[in-house]
């Protein structure tokens, strides 16, 4: 799976409500970015930026794109509109993944899931690139400090482990009966 982050901004709170202003997407593995500007742009324009956006995604993903967000609740919903009203179909499908509720996870503590966005390393300034940029960049710091601590956690159980066999071993002579 091709994990791409995407970042939007609008003018209001749904499509029909106002309008998607400009987005942006950054491919995790890549870090291959698309910015899509639709401030004052025909709906051919818009419809022209759609696609060449869903030729970004096409040219740079390996496999599927999987669309993660800061916030997919809000994000999904226009880059779905515009894929669906433009093409008939959203190359993402119907789910989106959200990077709070993967921390949350992580952590083992649903509640947890703000707590992420001190890994940013690039400025959350409403660029929309930019704040794309920043979730995959504490998605990479955080996915390091599970790693580490999975890796610390597995060398523990090993050690644990070798302790226990030899335990065993001096208290029944070496046989499992």
């Amino acid at each position: 799976m091709s994990l791409v982050f995407i970042d939007c901004e609008a003018s209001g709170p749904c499509p029909g409500c106002g309008e998607l202003t400009e987005f942006g997407a950054v491919i995790h593995k890549s870090r291959k970015t698309f910015y899509g500007d639709l401030r004052g742009k025909t709906p051919y324009g818009i419809a022209l930026t759609f696609l060449h956006f869903r030729r970004f995604l096409e040219s740079n993903c390996e496999t599927r794109p999987v669309f993660v967000s800061d916030n997919p609740a809000f994000d999904w919903q226009w880059i779905n509109y515009y894929f669906h009203h433009i093409f008939g179909m959203n190359p993402f499908g119907w789910s989106a993944r959200r990077v709070g509720d993967y921390y949350a996870g992580l952590q083992g503590d649903f509640h947890k899931s703000n707590n992420w966005k001190k890994f940013r390393k690039t400025k959350h300034d409403h660029n929309p690139v930019n704040d794309a940029m920043g979730n995959v960049e504490a998605f990479d710091r955080f996915q390091l400090n599970y790693k580490i601590d999975k890796d610390r956690a597995r060398s523990e159980c090993v050690v644990f482990n070798e302790f226990d066999e030899r335990i065993f071993k001096e208290s029944t002579g070496g046989t499992n009966e």
